[in-house]
């Protein structure tokens, strides 16, 4: 899904596509310093709208199985949260410290860094498990809506009807042979084949 702009709480909106600006330029955002630079041009994006986006943004990625991408703008969100948190921390404007986050990111010792990139692994198992579950919801609606559309007198579905049915009586609807189907049914005992042909009536 790719939105034409982000509103903001405060009434203002993003002067661009923020899909555009972070998916168009996955080369340029994979360095620390392009980040930054980025950030530094525009830092309007540095907030909490920008961050929440971009978290659906990975989800509809990783649904649409574009997966290198998604892991990009994954590297981007956990940066925007982690400067997020070092706001509040530090009581001040996030567009006020991203460069701290940046500084502290690349000269910091290495226990900063694990942190950042534990985060961000378990951030991508996450998007990918809320992308298994958006799937398998639609798989689920669409098959429900084909159920619908193939339901018939009594509002029997004809494919679990044929399901329902022993192998041999199978073959005389693949074989489309009324005959074989009459003999088949004849060599049945009645309240049997009358089960067998009314789905819910085993009982």
């Amino acid at each position: 899904m790719c939105l034409c702009s982000l509103r903001f709480k405060k009434a203002h909106y993003f002067p661009y596509n923020v899909h555009y600006c972070f998916s168009s330029m996955p080369r340029m955002l994979q360095r620390w310093d392009d980040s930054q630079k980025y950030l530094s041009d525009y830092p309007h994006l540095v907030c909490e709208e920008t961050a929440n986006y971009l978290v659906i943004m990975c989800i509809d990625l990783e649904v649409e199985e574009k997966h290198a991408l998604m892991e990009q703008v994954a590297h981007q969100t956990i940066v925007m949260q982690f400067i997020l948190e070092l706001s509040k921390s530090l009581k001040v404007d996030p567009r006020g410290c991203f460069r701290q986050f940046f500084t502290k990111i690349k000269t910091t010792d290495q226990q900063y860094q694990d942190a950042f990139n534990d985060e961000l692994e378990s951030f991508k198992e996450r998007v990918r498990g809320r992308a298994k579950i958006r799937i398998e919801k639609a798989l689920k609606e669409y098959e429900e809506e084909e159920r619908q559309k193939r339901l018939g007198p009594g509002g029997l579905d004809p494919v679990e009807v044929y399901e329902s049915l022993p192998a041999e009586m199978q073959k005389c609807f693949d074989d489309k042979d009324i005959q074989m189907l009459q003999d088949a049914i004849s060599r049945m005992d009645p309240t049997v084949s009358v089960r067998r042909v009314t789905p819910g009536s085993e009982c």
